[in-house]
């Protein structure tokens, strides 16, 4: 649902950019206290990850395919603060490298593709895990919140462009073909959420932001006898789990893009569908960098698919792990500054 140049007016483009921007702002401030020491290289590759799957359009129906958004399994993996942040580079990359979103559209792509489906996402996934705390439940989870962040997405959309957007369109016409074609594209991002997530969970549970819950009470037994209960002990990690996991998830997304990328379908999404079937497709302008090499993903610049979709997820690891690295340094910062605050004021109460 990468929304092109020329949908929207001025007006609705500034106003979602200034969105954007404040979210962008918030989740800067909000990640410092979701990442730590491992959770900073894990949001890069969450970055990446969500970049590769992206490249992998599904057929959902007939002449219409869909794409992973990923704000819910972002959200679920590395906490919403980051995961709005992992959108944001996802799509800046492939913006100014691929042609793939327009530019001025970037602020309402960042607000649907970022911010709503992942407050929609995480909103969704924690009203169920809050009754519900096993493994199962934190699936089950994860594949309908991801499954509600697409359609709420599109309406989302719908919204906007009744509002602001360069084309007169029936709104509840448009609404009932945008939420239905992103309800089934939903399923398949619900799949892939719940493959994923199952997937971390099974091997690096600790990386997994939304199942933190889950481990397990622990207990202190003292010399008398007595049971202290102090905090909860790490979840387990499988063997050799630790060193090997990030390395082979870029494997994972590399394969994604640079292999499997070639089979994915050549049929418009669901955003483009709508738009030809409603007759505003043609509102749609080119791209100011479209005659760059890897425009549409090499396309513009005969380069193939699959090289395209390793510069970009490499694009988008040192991209997003930069930024996750730099976040965190910052939040330890912060935190170092408080504590000698803290110690001072002590050693000023003492004296």
């Amino acid at each position: 649902m990468h929304v092109p140049d020329g949908f929207f007016n001025a007006a609705v483009s500034i106003s979602a950019g200034a969105v954007a921007a404040a979210g962008v702002s918030v989740c800067l401030r909000g990640a410092r206290r979701e990442l730590d020491d491992r959770t900073a290289p894990m949001a890069g590759l969450v970055a990446a990850f969500v970049f590769a799957v992206q490249m992998l359009n599904f057929p959902v129906a007939a002449g219409t395919s869909g794409h992973l958004l990923g704000g819910a399994l972002a959200a679920i993996l590395v906490g919403p603060y980051t995961a709005v942040l992992c959108i944001a580079v996802v799509l800046l990359v492939q913006g100014f490298f691929f042609a793939d979103g327009g530019l001025t559209a970037l602020g309402v792509n960042i607000t649907l593709m970022g911010v709503v489906a992942v407050l929609v996402g995480w909103g969704v996934f924690r009203l169920i895990t809050r009754s519900a705390r096993s493994r199962p439940a934190v699936v089950a989870a994860s594949f309908a919140a991801a499954l509600l962040s697409v359609p709420a997405t599109a309406l989302a959309f719908t919204l906007l462009f009744w509002i602001g957007g360069t084309a007169p369109v029936e709104v509840g016409t448009v609404a009932a073909a945008m939420g239905g074609v992103h309800l089934l594209i939903g399923v398949g991002e619900g799949l892939i959420t719940a493959v994923t997530v199952s997937t971390v969970l099974a091997v690096r549970p600790d990386l997994v932001y939304g199942a933190r819950g889950l481990a397990a009470p622990l207990l202190l037994r003292g010399a008398d006898g007595d049971i202290t209960v102090a905090g909860r002990s790490p979840a387990p990690v499988a063997p050799g789990g630790r060193r090997w996991f990030l390395p082979a998830g870029v494997v994972v997304a590399a394969l994604l893009a640079g292999v499997v990328s070639f089979y994915a379908s050549s049929s418009p999404d669901g955003l483009e569908r709508v738009a030809e079937d409603k007759g505003f497709i043609g509102q749609a302008t080119d791209h100011a960098l479209g005659e760059q090499p890897l425009a549409d993903y090499g396309e513009a610049g005969g380069i193939p698919v699959g090289v395209a979709g390793l510069i970009g997820v490499g694009a988008t690891l040192v991209a997003g792990g930069g930024l996750f690295v730099a976040v965190r340094r910052r939040g330890k910062a912060g935190e170092t500054g408080g504590a000698g605050t803290a110690g001072t004021a002590e050693g000023k109460v003492s004296a």
